[in-house]
């Protein structure tokens, strides 16, 4: 059964066509101020393609994972769409409109509904999403990961086939999807929204390290096994070592579009939480290789073709596989090449 429309409103910013549409009863017009903003922000900076944007601001994604069931989902598929705050869909191919997707469910959850900072770092990261596409990024769609786990005796099977899950996710969200954010991160931040940004990756950091807490609690699970003969003592830090990887690595793509765009008042100011705080907790493996791999994000190239992007993802993918390798964990990585990426 289709919902109510509680709001449907037609906006002129210049020359683009903003259309609201809501199934929500309060909070939408701090929402459309926002977008306003953002849009008039990104007109003044540079070009501008979109002649009509949709702005929905729905309870939850719903309506749209049955619009996409079948289609083509981001990674993550229905389940993940489903729990983003804002989504943007955009067609590559014809740029002249884009529809951006708020849920309100998942903004109530990470306490950003009535955070008028952070909804305006959050639009502006998926506006600039086409806005920043390049040869990298489109590089990185005839890109696929194939990664194998060596045969672990400390775990078991079930294990081990969701470890080998976890980590395929990782290398692909680190080498695939990294571009994308690095260069859509740094355009934000550029583009007049660095303390929006900011405000966001403060808030990711934070939350990083209140994490830690049920880290803790995993710790102490583990080391009960291993007393009572369940798992070997070294796969304690093994499983520790991919859980911290896989929730902690990926703020290297936050921090690096900072150092990018020349604002290391702001990365120095990140990393310092990072390493004062967070790292100390984690493996010993899991610092050195945030840094190894925030280097490799803050060279990177806005031009390489798939097979020089192919090369520079597997020198990111060889730093997880080499940390792993230190905990007596054997991966096979390897970044492979899927289409032609003109297609």
């Amino acid at each position: 059964m289709a919902r109510p429309v509680k709001h449907i409103q037609l906006h002129r910013i210049g020359p683009t066509e903003l259309r609201v549409i809501s199934d929500v009863d309060e909070g939408v017009l701090a929402i459309v101020q926002q977008e306003e903003a953002v849009i008039r922000a990104y007109m003044a900076h540079g070009p501008w393609p979109h002649r009509h944007v949709s702005l929905y601001v729905l309870k939850d994604l719903q309506p749209l994972v049955r619009q996409l069931k079948g289609g083509a989902l981001p990674a993550g598929g229905a389940e993940a769409l489903d729990t983003r705050t804002i989504v943007n869909m955009f067609d590559l191919a014809d740029q002249s409109a884009c529809h951006i997707f708020v849920n309100q469910q998942a903004m109530v959850q990470a306490d950003y509904w009535d955070d008028t900072l952070a909804i305006c770092g959050l639009l502006a990261h998926e506006h600039a999403h086409p806005l920043a596409e390049n040869s990298t990024t489109r590089a990185s769609r005839s890109l696929a990961v194939r990664l194998t786990l060596e045969r672990n005796a400390g775990i078991t099977p079930e294990q081990q086939g969701r470890l080998e899950h976890l980590l395929t996710l990782l290398i692909a969200q680190l080498c695939l999807y990294a571009p994308r954010e690095i260069f859509t991160n740094e355009l934000a931040i550029t583009s007049g929204f660095a303390q929006a940004m900011l405000h966001l990756n403060r808030r990711n950091v934070a939350n990083a390290c209140q994490s830690v807490v049920g880290r803790t609690r995993l710790r102490e699970v583990l080391t009960q096994e291993v007393a009572a003969g369940g798992r070997p003592v070294e796969a304690v830090g093994q499983l520790l070592l991919a859980g911290d990887m896989e929730s902690h690595l990926p703020l290297a793509l936050e921090v690096a579009p900072f150092v990018r765009a020349g604002r290391h008042t702001e990365a120095h100011e990140l990393e310092a939480v990072l390493g004062g705080v967070l790292f100390p907790q984690l493996e010993p493996q899991t610092a050195p290789a945030y840094t190894a791999i925030r280097h490799l994000y803050t060279d990177l190239s806005a031009d390489l073709s798939s097979v020089a992007l192919r090369a520079w993802g597997q020198l990111v993918a060889d730093i997880v596989r080499a940390a792993l390798h230190e905990r007596g964990v054997a991966v096979r990585c390897m970044i492979r090449q899927t289409t032609d990426s003109s297609t």
